[in-house]
């Protein structure tokens, strides 16, 4: 479908066009940022006291299918920091469009963001969260600098998913994916070819 034709059958709206410099305007950038739709997920592993963590993580995303690598990243002044650093491995739970309370839940500085939640134990004991959308088990395998964050890759050792829709984050509100009727991509992303 091309362009004209799309514009023909919605509605177009009036753009706001604003400029900035990110190192100087941070909100700028920030709101820049959140036109991008992103899945959401709570990151999971287990501290050496045996104590679970979590965090919701918006961050996340593909690397590579051979092998297969993610990636997400954590901000370094996270109280978990160190926990995730250390960690040999971790959970990825993507969460299911009905979800939003457990993303909220895991975005707060909690006591106990576990409670009253029936976890699985996954590879490395990181947490299983019960009704998501698909979980990726992962070994740590590198860490990079990133600025304020720290960018972890993950080499995926098992998947596993359900037939549930998936929770959105975009502009700074939680959202839920439908199906475009006016288009059908039958090939991935051009970054995302062989």
């Amino acid at each position: 479908m091309t362009l004209e034709h799309r514009q023909k059958d919605a509605p177009v709206r009036a753009a706001e066009s604003v400029s900035a410099d990110p190192a100087v305007d941070s909100d700028a950038f920030r709101a820049t940022l959140g036109c991008f739709a992103t899945g959401v997920t709570i990151v999971t592993a287990r501290g050496p006291d045996d104590r679970p963590v979590g965090l919701t993580v918006t961050s996340f995303n593909s690397v590579s299918l051979d092998p297969p690598l993610i990636l997400w990243s954590l901000k370094r002044a996270s109280p978990n920091f160190a926990i995730f650093a250390e960690a040999k491995g971790f959970a990825v739970n993507i969460l299911a469009a009905d979800q939003t309370r457990l993303a909220r839940r895991f975005a707060t500085p909690l006591i106990d963001k576990f409670a009253d939640l029936r976890c699985g134990r996954g590879a490395y004991d990181a947490p299983l969260l019960p009704g998501v959308a698909a979980q990726i088990e992962c070994r740590s395998h590198m860490a990079y600098d990133g600025g304020d964050h720290v960018i972890f890759l993950g080499r995926v050792e098992h998947v596993r998913r359900w037939e549930r829709p998936p929770l959105i984050f975009c502009s700074g509100s939680f959202m839920v994916a439908e199906p475009n009727p006016m288009e059908h991509w039958e090939e991935g992303p051009e970054g995302d070819e062989d």
